[in-house]
């Protein structure tokens, strides 16, 4: 009985030790989310800004494409408003570099894999990105060929950090490499929801030409109009892809706190299981040396 004790006894200061860690990671990771979900914000008012101004510059090819399902001649119509016969597709898959961040990881990959086997007969028909190497793993361990992979990100991502990759995208784009363009991570919701999102970032097909009409400023253009937009539609194509970036690292976060916050919980449960048992296995031991010795008195009468 006393090796039964020493036992418990061992596994509840082990389990305290566990909780101490899983306590401090779900901190660590609340820090980052705060940080992280205030990064979002800022950068949500950047987008918001370059979308007005991009509406507005293309509001008449906008227009123009929304009326007429056929291309009108004599206008310059950029490519990346332009939808073209699908030959190959192109993914960017955001996942996280490391693990204790609960079912994260898991819900990306399956639904990646689910709508691949649905959408494509074979690995001619895409073009797979990874950022993370979570992701990157899981598809090279199943044969499936990465163009490109971006690993170890910091917590908060600045946009010199992810530029090569988002370059590159809008630059496979406009060489055709595909055809069109779809960012797949996990939206954050909230500290204890996110939901898998898939967006298509290229062609760029959510601008409305009606919003036009809401903006009252006027822009003086040099060189000319075509010129500013050809230069700032990548630029806008790249900040989409980038707000998907941080905010698939917010859902992180907010998946690593909730898993070190379910980890200490269930530690707690543990430690009051064990002892519990503790508790009643002294208590046997206590009423078992007890019995003994008036057994013994009685033996001696």
């Amino acid at each position: 009985m006393g090796a039964s004790l020493n036992e418990i006894k061992q596994r509840i200061a082990s389990t305290k030790k566990t909780s101490q860690i899983t306590k401090a990671m779900q901190m660590v990771s609340a820090a980052k989310l705060t940080k992280s979900e205030a990064h979002s914000r800022q950068f949500q008012v950047y987008a918001s800004k370059v979308r007005e101004i991009v509406t507005h510059l293309a509001a008449q090819q906008l227009t123009d494409l929304a009326s007429s399902q056929d291309i009108k001649k004599g206008i310059n119509y950029n490519s990346m408003l332009l939808s073209r016969p699908v030959k190959k597709t192109g993914y960017i898959v955001i996942t996280s570099d490391g693990g204790l961040v609960g079912g994260y990881n898991s819900s990306i990959l399956k639904q990646m894999m689910n709508m691949i086997n649905e959408d494509h007969q074979n690995a001619n028909e895409y073009v797979m990105i990874a950022i993370g190497g979570t992701g990157a793993d899981f598809f090279k361990a199943r044969g499936i060929h990465l163009a490109y992979e971006l690993r170890n990100l910091s917590d908060q991502p600045s946009f010199e950090e992810v530029r090569k990759i988002v370059n590159m995208a809008t630059s496979m784009y406009q060489t055709e490499v595909f055809d069109e363009l779809y960012v797949c991570y996990n939206h954050h919701v909230n500290s204890l929801t996110s939901q898998f999102r898939i967006e298509k970032m290229l062609p760029i097909t959510d601008l409305d030409p009606s919003e036009a009409k809401k903006y009252e400023q006027e822009y003086l253009f040099e060189p000319s109009r075509e010129a500013i937009l050809d230069q700032l539609l990548p630029q806008y194509a790249e900040s989409l892809i980038y707000g998907a970036i941080v905010d698939a690292k917010t859902a992180e976060h907010a998946a690593g706190m909730t898993a070190m916050k379910t980890a200490t919980d269930n530690a707690k449960h543990i430690i009051d299981d064990l002892t519990i048992s503790y508790n009643r296995a002294r208590q046997g031991a206590i009423t078992q040396e007890i019995t003994e010795i008036v057994g013994g008195a009685a033996a001696l009468e």
